[in-house]
């Protein structure tokens, strides 16, 4: 227990903060099943968990049921209660309904009248504008987003051909979706956090489809999501699968639109109303082609500079460092005892709060030698 303490003035601590970046690449061939395991003990894709309330579906990285899986995402789908897919006859019309409101009062809250507000297409909620009534959500864990997801990084690619196969056919037409603007045009009038805008632009295809008129005009990319960095969550607006005609994204041609998706037969993103949350989920999985993005780590430091002036800590709180028993007091040493000048060495920091209890202790690599012809200072670092 240390008898001699050093205060530390203003001068003597500061603090700093570092955001680290990791990359998360998730490949198609995870999202859409190749690694789904045991068909019979598990289903076709054992790497995709489904519950009884058929609210969404988790998807991990390997078969859920063994020890090395990774919950890397869920997914869902839904609508608000004013848009023109709502209706009573819809399967499971009231659960879509509460997904959308449930989304949408963490994401974008309330308004003045205590009403849940609706997903803005370009992120301004105030003036209005054109407003996301039918979106599909995926909802990253924190083990991949980690303390937020890095602004400018996001980038999703799907297959929007109307072909379905899981030969890849669905993906010989793709749009990319990226939140080109997140590094500095992102918003911050969310309850969640701070959140950017996702824009569409055509990444592979040679037909009509994904011409630049397809995805807005020769010079814009049209905005059809929102990214929420700190929330994890990619709202995606259901016009990345209808054609223009019907107010989404698509060429508007009968051989290249998507007039029918998995075989259902319903025009772009309508195939939500017959189906459970969990095909819904399966469709528009087996479309992803990729998801890309850095997370972040925020790090946060205090550092200590501990100074040993020339004065200070030249003697040992170790009662066996000095002998009185002959005389004068001596230093005593390996070999025998000394009477010049004192001398140690120091192999431990210890940080401690007001009233003198140890908080922190911090060793040196290897032992300082400390005596009055020298000084020394210790860069302490607590990162939290």
């Amino acid at each position: 227990m240390a008898t001699t303490f050093k205060s530390l003035g203003s001068g003597d601590v500061t603090t700093t903060r570092t955001l680290l970046h990791e990359s998360i690449p998730i490949t198609g061939s995870i999202v859409s099943g190749t690694y789904g395991g045991d068909a019979v003990a598990l289903g076709a894709e054992g790497h995709v968990k489904t519950y009884s309330h058929g609210m969404f579906e988790s998807v991990f990285d390997y078969p859920y049921l063994s020890s090395s899986a990774n919950h890397i995402f869920d997914i869902t789908a839904g609508y608000a209660s004013t848009s023109v897919l709502s209706g009573a006859s819809n399967t499971q019309n009231s659960k879509k309904i509460n997904i959308y409101n449930q989304m949408a009062q963490v994401l974008v809250g309330y308004d003045i009248t205590g009403a849940v507000r609706l997903f803005d297409e370009d992120g301004d909620i105030v003036s209005g504008g054109t407003k996301l009534n039918e979106c599909y959500f995926l909802n990253f864990t924190r083990l991949l987003t980690k303390d937020e997801i890095k602004k400018g990084s996001f980038e999703l690619e799907l297959g929007v051909n109307s072909d379905h196969d899981q030969a890849g056919g669905v993906f010989t037409k793709r749009i990319k979706l990226t939140d080109t603007s997140g590094s500095n045009g992102y918003f911050v009038n969310s309850p969640a956090g701070e959140y950017g805008v996702l824009f569409a632009s055509s990444s592979v295809g040679t037909s009509a489809l994904l011409t630049s008129e397809t995805l807005g005009d020769a010079t814009t990319n049209p905005a059809c999501g929102l990214i929420f960095y700190q929330a994890g969550v990619a709202v995606i607006s259901g016009s990345v699968f209808n054609d223009t005609e019907i107010g989404g994204i698509l060429h508007n041609t009968n051989t290249d639109a998507m007039e029918m998706i998995d075989g259902l037969g319903y025009n772009g993103f309508d195939f939500i109303t017959g189906s459970t949350n969990d095909v819904v989920a399966d469709q528009i999985r087996n479309r992803i082609y990729n998801i890309s993005f850095n997370n972040t780590t925020e790090l946060n430091s205090t550092i200590y500079f501990c100074r040993a002036n020339n004065t200070d800590f030249n003697y040992s709180a170790n009662p066996t460092y000095l002998s009185t028993s002959n005389g004068p007091s001596e230093i005593v040493i390996k070999d025998g005892t000394r009477t010049n000048d004192p001398l140690t060495y120091i192999t431990t920091v210890g940080l401690y709060s007001a009233d003198n209890e140890l908080l922190a202790v911090a060793k040196v690599s290897e032992p300082l030698k400390k005596d009055p012809s020298n000084e020394l200072t210790l860069r302490v670092r607590l990162d939290y």
